[in-house]
């Protein structure tokens, strides 16, 4: 069974949601998925490690 997602509320200004949003349109993805791959990838850039998982999971439950 997948682990459980926890929620998570972020305010940002207009400016960075429309560039996350170009940014995940570009890539194909939605922009909550997104946004963690920035956040995981800014903690690998500062030697922070965040266990891997399974990126095919249901969230729908």
């Amino acid at each position: 069974m997948a682990r459980a997602r926890k929620p998570f509320l972020m305010r940002a200004s207009p400016g960075l949601m429309a560039a996350v949003e170009r940014l995940a349109a570009a890539e194909l993805r939605s922009v909550n998925a997104q946004m963690e791959m920035l956040v995981r990838e800014a903690l690998a850039r500062r030697g922070v490690a965040v266990p891997a998982e399974d990126d095919r999971r249901d969230d729908s439950a």
